[in-house]
């Protein structure tokens, strides 16, 4: 697979603090990567430097293979960015602000391009409205209208879904794996929405406190989390669950008198539910969750083995 992005011993310090502490990576064409991590981990910086508005301390970045300080403009051509907290200009209407960006993006046909994205999002209501009286949704909706413009092939997206209802961001998420599928695109994705990486990415890069910590699928990241919750309905006297479960020396809490939720490993939760039935307890419902990346994400944040809290 070709590489379109690689990073190698990125550095950048302000003073005495290391916001990106020698990071390396790359990323395929045509591959979505999550790009995580808790409040201050770097992600933010990386990205600015990224799209050249930080410059680095150390490193090197390369797209397509050229080195971005001395071909900057070539690949600024060739890439762009959504962010759920980038503004543009307020004081001029939507229409104007995507017209200004499909000229500097040098798009051909620039009304048609802009019109196919804006039929899309079903934004025809905003285009006469000036930017800053737009609500945060629908200023996130132009912000990723904006960053599709000029077809890039690669979108560095930093909480790109932020603030748009549910049916946007199901339709957001639609469009971008159709971009992946079509037209092979690649992402570099932010967002603290768990469930949407796991949508949409295929690898996770994870940051804290400027280093990588992990880098793996979701599936594999979320392996690593070995403990599961057992729900369980119950009927009989909660002393008598409690008697079996301590006997067992498991870990569990009760979520009201006839319903416990049970960390255990997988692989037991069938001996444990042949075990209680052998007692006076009758189970009425059994509910099992697996680790997801937010436990994983809890995991590496909190830095100790996680047990999975979910009700």
């Amino acid at each position: 697979m070709n590489k379109v992005l690689e990073v190698k011993n990125l550095t950048k310090k302000y003073d005495r603090f290391t916001a990106v502490d020698d990071i390396s990576f790359f990323v395929n064409e045509g591959e979505a990567v999550g790009f995580l991590g808790p409040n201050g981990a770097g992600k933010t910086t990386t990205i600015q430097i990224l799209l050249g508005i930080t410059s680095p301390t150390a490193g090197t970045i390369k797209f397509f293979g050229k080195d971005f300080s001395r071909h900057k403009k070539e690949s600024l051509q060739r890439i762009n960015f959504a962010s759920a907290f980038n503004t543009l200009q307020g004081r001029i209407s939507v229409w104007e602000n995507l017209l200004v960006y499909a000229h500097l993006y040098r798009v051909k046909n620039p009304k048609e391009k802009i019109m196919e994205f804006i039929n899309y999002f079903e934004g025809e209501a905003l285009l006469k409205q000036r930017y800053w009286d737009l609500s945060a949704g629908q200023k996130t909706k132009i912000n990723l209208i904006k960053s599709l413009i000029n077809d890039p092939e690669i979108i560095l997206m930093d909480e790109p879904t932020a603030s748009l209802d549910p049916d946007v961001v199901d339709k957001t998420l639609s469009f971008i794996e159709e971009l992946k599928k079509s037209r092979k695109i690649t992402l570099l994705y932010t967002s603290h929405n768990m469930d949407e990486i796991t949508r949409v990415c295929d690898k996770i890069i994870f940051l804290d406190h400027g280093k990588i910590v992990a880098q793996d699928t979701p599936l594999n990241l979320t392996k690593q989390i070995k403990t599961s919750t057992l729900k369980l309905t119950f009927d009989g006297k909660e002393e008598e669950m409690e008697k079996y479960l301590k006997s067992q020396k498991l870990k569990y809490e009760f979520l009201n008198k006839y319903t416990v939720k049970i960390a255990i490993e997988e692989k037991l939760i069938p001996s444990v539910i042949f075990g209680i039935s052998k007692t006076a307890l009758w189970i009425t419902d059994i509910e099992v969750q697996k680790p997801t990346l937010e436990d994983f994400f809890l995991h590496i944040v909190r830095g100790k083995n996680y047990v999975n809290s979910k009700n």
